[in-house]
This record gives C-alpha cells, structure tokens and sequence, in this order.
C-alpha cells in the first residue's frame, strides 16, 4: 500500500520534499518548466496544511561541483512564482535558497557524491533537515539514489500528489485502459524499448515503432512472432536513417484515430537542436504530423519521455495531451513492468 502525504498531519512539520527539478537549460534560463509546475500542486498543498517546506532535487550529471548545473535558476523560477525575493541561505550542513516563507530549496544534491552512491552518511546528513520526507518525483524512482530510496530508511515517508497521478495514470494501462489502446514507442536505446514493446504486445492492440529502435527489425520481428495479441507495425527509416518513411507515417496515420489510449514514449525521428535544424533534411517531420494526430484524435493520449516531451513543448502541442508524464526511464520501467525502487521504498514502513 502506497502511503499518501494526505494520511497525516503535517502542521508546524518539515517536510523534505523530493521534486524533479531536472529541467533543460539553454543559457542557464529555463526553457520548459513542465516538470517545475508539475511539483506545485503538492508545494500548495504542504504549504496550505502549514508544514515547512524544504524542497530537494538534482540537475544533470555533475562530476563534482558545477556550477553550470547550479539550482539556481530553478531558485529564480520559484521566487518569480512565489512573488518573493530569492536569498541564499545554508540549510543545516547545505547550501540552498529561501524561496518564500518557509519554503526553501537545496543546491543540486548530486554535487555530492553520496546522492548517487547512496551513501549512509549522505542519507543521514539529509534527514537531518526535515521530520518527515515526501517524493513527489516520479522521474528518478527509478533510481536506487539517496533522496529516492535510502532516505526512506530514517523518516516517515510519503507519496507527493504528482506521484501519485503519475502511478494512477500509467496503472490505468495495465488495469482497464479504453480500448483500442495503440502505444508508440520511438527513440534510440533498443536495450531500454525492447522490454517495453516486449509487455505491450500482451496488453495493446497496436504497437507503432519508429525512431533509430526500427532498425532493429529482426529482434522486434522475434517479438511479433512470440507475441500475437497486438499488431506491431515497425516504420521503415529513410537512406540517412535520421526519421521514418512517409509510407511509414502514413500507415500510422491510419491507426490513431481508431485508438481510444495512446501511450507515447520517444521521438520517430532525430530530434536536432534548433540552430542545427536542415530544411533540406527533416528528421523532425514524422514526429511532427504523428503528434498533431495524436492530439487532434479523441483519445485518451498519456506522452513522456524528455526529449518528446521537450519537442511538444516547443511545439505547443505539450498541454493538448490528456496526460504528461514526467518520467522517461521511470514510465519505461514501469510500463516495462519492473519494480521501481522508489516506489517499493515508499511502501516499506
């Protein structure tokens, strides 16, 4: 049984709350705040309930302290929102912001290595700044880190309200989704889509790959023929492998709007920055028209994965989904069928 942050009493408590402010960049400004508003509901709630707020999370993959990976505009886009002036403060033995009145922030927690190694003396350096600890970020539960599972081991711990949304929604697939229920599933890493393709073909009708994954055709060919229940259709790539065919496309167009779910993770094509974008060479087009279908059809559309998420973004496509999930790896897992640490912490009592 997941415990909730609504079961108790958080009045005159602190609360360190776990929040996925893993955010992309571009000249240290923000430039997608979904994941920041994500946390806000919880934020408000802890806030409205009169607990001290301590709010953690990480940035990147620093080797040490970078200050190119610094919480700090994270700090910013909480003030603005707050409508409050930013200070620094040291919060115990950490470095961090005040935000507002008794809402506070840590720096990046992996500018200490103890947060990936899930050290004992990191996790106990980090209790020591709150009572009670709620994780709200779906998108590293995954992660065997300190502030995910091993805190878990030394405060009460509780599911944020983001979390829980995000375990309901993805469940629901598992449970009674709508049906047709098409999953597109796109992007590079077989080693991480296979899994998932694997699960899906048991549980949707249609199964719609694209991006680098279709080149692996004879392991999902493997798939297709061990596992009949769902139509699996793999989009051939184009001579510079960059996006899917047209043809491709096409086929996929068909089947979108008989769905009732869609279930979408990763790009069809490369997804390019914005100053490396060639006209000439479009590897953004099938993601493109595939995403203006999916959230023009009627169904109950679910999209996550950062580099999708961060394209429908620039878009404006991203709030005309039923449901963004925060989590790349996270969703993959689960929908994979695994176990998240995370969440297995979170039910240890």
């Amino acid at each position: 049984m997941l415990p909730k942050i609504q079961d108790l009493s958080v009045k005159g408590k602190k609360v360190l709350l776990r929040a996925d402010l893993d955010v992309p960049l571009e000249n240290l400004e923000i430039i997608d705040d979904s994941r920041l508003n994500a946390s806000l509901e919880t934020i408000k709630y802890l806030k409205e309930k009169g607990a001290s707020i301590i709010i953690c999370g990480h940035k990147g993959r620093p080797n040490g302290k970078d200050e190119t990976l610094s919480l700090r505009p994270i700090a910013k886009w909480f003030a603005n929102y707050f409508n409050s002036k930013l200070t620094q403060q040291h919060i115990n033995s950490f470095t961090g912001w005040n935000l507002e009145e008794n809402i506070y922030l840590l720096e990046n927690l992996r500018f200490d290595p103890g947060e990936l190694e899930n050290s004992p003396q990191f996790v106990s350096k980090l209790s020591e700044v709150a009572e009670i600890y709620c994780n709200d970020a779906f998108a590293v539960t995954h992660r065997n880190n300190a502030s995910i599972t091993g805190i878990c081991t030394l405060l009460p711990h509780f599911a944020g309200l983001h979390l829980q949304k995000e375990l309901s929604e993805l469940e629901s697939v598992f449970k009674d989704p709508q049906r047709p229920l098409a999953v597109i599933v796109g992007g590079a890493k077989i080693e991480t889509k296979l899994p998932l393709i694997e699960k899906m073909c048991s549980i949707a009708d249609y199964i719609l790959v694209g991006g680098k994954i279709a080149e692996y055709y004879m392991e999902l060919e493997k798939i297709k023929k061990v596992k009949k229940d769902a139509i699996l259709l793999v989009g051939s790539l184009n001579e510079e492998e960059t996006d899917i065919t047209q043809a491709s496309v096409d086929n996929f167009l068909q089947i979108i709007p008989l769905a009732k779910t869609i279930i979408w993770n990763g790009p069809l094509g490369l997804i390019r920055p914005k100053n490396q974008r060639d006209k000439s060479s479009d590897s953004e087009h099938s993601t493109t028209v595939i995403a203006q279908s999916v959230t023009e059809s009627k169904a109950h559309t679910i999209v996550g994965g950062g580099d999708t998420l961060e394209y429908l973004h620039e878009l404006k496509l991203l709030n005309k989904f039923s449901f963004v999930s925060t989590g790349g790896g996270a969703m993959l897992a689960l929908l994979s069928g695994e176990k998240l640490p995370g969440i297995e912490a979170l039910k240890k009592i």
